[in-house]
């Protein structure tokens, strides 16, 4: 019969990461053990923390003109460059066209004034023309490469005015909002669609006076999921308080991954402020039944007994025993083996 102790051991209330070093598995027993000790960690403060996107816009319109289609709506993905809203575009269309004309109208007055160019230069040169003359055909020449290079520029501003009438996903992401309907006509600068990325995600952090100056010190914070702790990859701490709240902002990058993680989430950040002591043990030693958390207890005589004990915060995997545990004694690695054998001897002894 398995027999669950009760928190027999001194409770440890202790506060910071503890090496777990190895021993030589026993020889009488089918399963590793190791000796838990308490060793110096990083001390660390939780605050509270919002989750924001990093990429985030609202696409607005860049010319004037009534809408025809919409082409994604709210919650939709969307890929980079896609092309979200198109614009009515006859007005555009019709101002491209009387820039291409104008352009090409340029060029011939540019041609024909090179060759009235060449013949009065010919002229001056043999004396039959005067200096007057020479002069205003060159003016001329010069005048109708200036309308040829102000056609251009009209057309590519035609052309441009067409291009904003499609307009497009500067980035992948998710569609947070739809500020218009089809028919409807806007304006330049009105809002069309609002979107944010998933793929690049921080946190925002108001951090106490108090506590700032150990934060800046340290610059090390993770963030806690329901899928674990999530470690910043970058720090950034704003160099002034808020007047009223008198706290610091404090940005914190995530590395790439979603974490189950949306902008205007709230979450537990814990932000490394010092060094103390802990008692950690490997994850995967704990066993749980129902509400009772366990580990394997090997004594000195290679007895195993299963001993309830209290845990609290998880360390990457390590998990933090608060109670039910002592510093150097022998737990099983392998909770499944140690089980079945605790069973197995049972059963030889009730033989």
């Amino acid at each position: 019969m398995i027999r669950i102790s009760g928190l027999s051991a001194n409770p440890l209330f202790v506060l910071a990461v503890a090496a777990l070093s190895n021993t030589a598995q026993a020889s009488n027993l089918p399963f590793e053990t190791i000796s838990a000790e308490i060793d110096a960690a990083p001390l660390e403060r939780l605050l509270d923390g919002t989750v924001e996107a990093v990429n985030r816009a609202t696409m607005s319109a860049q010319t004037s003109g009534r809408i025809a289609e919409v082409f994604y709506d709210v919650d939709d993905y969307v890929e980079p460059g896609a092309a979200i809203v198109r614009f009515t575009n006859v007005e555009q269309q019709s101002a491209l066209r009387q820039a291409e004309a104008g352009l090409a109208e340029a060029i011939a007055r540019q041609k024909q004034a090179e060759e009235d160019f060449e013949r009065v230069a010919g002229l001056y040169e043999s004396g039959s023309a005067s200096k007057r003359e020479y002069d205003q055909a060159l003016a001329s020449r010069d005048a109708a490469g200036a309308r040829v290079n102000a056609a251009r520029s009209a057309v590519s501003t035609a052309r441009q005015q067409v291009e904003y009438t499609l307009v497009r996903a500067p980035y992948a992401g998710i569609v947070t909002e739809r500020h218009v309907e089809v028919g409807e006509t806007v304006g330049v600068g009105q809002p069309l669609m609002s979107g944010l990325s998933l793929e690049a995600l921080r946190v925002v952090v108001d951090v106490p006076q108090q506590a700032a100056t150990e934060v800046r010190k340290h610059r090390s914070a993770f963030v806690i999921t329901d899928e674990g702790r999530v470690e910043a990859s970058a720090v950034t701490i704003f160099p002034f308080a808020h007047s009223a709240s008198n706290t610091f902002r404090v940005r914190l990058e995530l590395p790439p991954g979603q974490f189950g993680l949306y902008p205007g989430m709230f979450v537990k950040v814990a932000f490394v402020v010092g060094e103390s002591q802990r008692l950690l043990v490997p994850a995967g030693a704990l066993i749980r039944r129902n509400e009772v958390t366990g580990v394997y207890v090997v004594g000195d005589d290679d007895s195993v007994r299963l001993r309830q004990v209290r845990v609290g915060r998880t360390f990457g995997d390590r998990v933090e025993i608060l109670a039910g545990l002592r510093a150097g004694e022998r737990i099983a690695t392998d909770p499944v083996n140690a089980g079945i054998y605790l069973k197995t001897r049972s059963a030889q002894n009730d033989d």
